[in-house]
Order: structure tokens, then sequence, then C-alpha cells
């Protein structure tokens, strides 16, 4: 698998991740009803799945990477979404994540 593919996919994880747990705390916490609430359980189902596709065998290895790319993705989406503005240790907080995943999941390994 390419590392484009790779970075896609955990992309699209983030998304339905997120997104999900982001449908459930507006259903819930914000009172838009057991709708949102429904389909952010559906979407974080569906993340589950997607995680899966990743090349790499090892559960361990592809979520501890998925964690660094969760972090930088809550912030974004809590700008894009929210009007969070991170200030700057949350900005080098998520980049240290996101050289995690570098680390992580395209090192090679000699496999």
């Amino acid at each position: 698998m390419s590392i484009a593919k790779s970075i896609l996919l955990f992309a699209t994880a983030a998304l339905f991740e997120i997104g999900g747990a982001w449908l459930v705390w507006q259903g819930v916490r914000e009172h838009r009803g057991w709708i949102w609430a429904g389909f952010g359980v559906i979407a974080l189902g569906a993340y589950g799945f997607i995680a899966t596709f990743q090349d790499d065998p090892q559960f361990g290895r592809v979520l501890a990477a998925y964690g660094g790319v969760f972090v930088a993705g809550s912030l974004a989406w809590g700008m894009a979404l929210d009007g969070f503005r991170p200030d700057r240790w949350d900005i080098i907080g998520a980049a240290v994540c996101l050289a995690g995943v570098g680390v992580i999941m395209y090192t090679p390994r000699g496999r």
C-alpha cells in the first residue's frame, strides 16, 4: 500500500470517528436530539471498519498511529465547526503527534 493511500485511510477514519463523536455530543450535550446521536453512533461504527483497511497487520501499531491523527484532526475539527482557536502549544503538540505517526507507520522495519 502506498503512503498516500494509508494517509487517506487515516484521514477518512478521523472524519468518521471525530464526526461521529461530534454528532453524539451535539445530540446529547447540545440537545439537538437522538437522531444526531444515532447518526454519530453509526459513524463511530464505520470508523472501526475503516482502520482494518491499513496494510499493517498489527492492531496496536495502526491504532497507536491513528491516535496521532486523532489529536491533530480533533483540533482541526474544533477550528472548522466550533470556533476553537488552538494556541501554539496545541499546534506544537499536534505536530509532535503527527511526527509520531510517521515514525510508527512509515519507518522501514526490514520486513
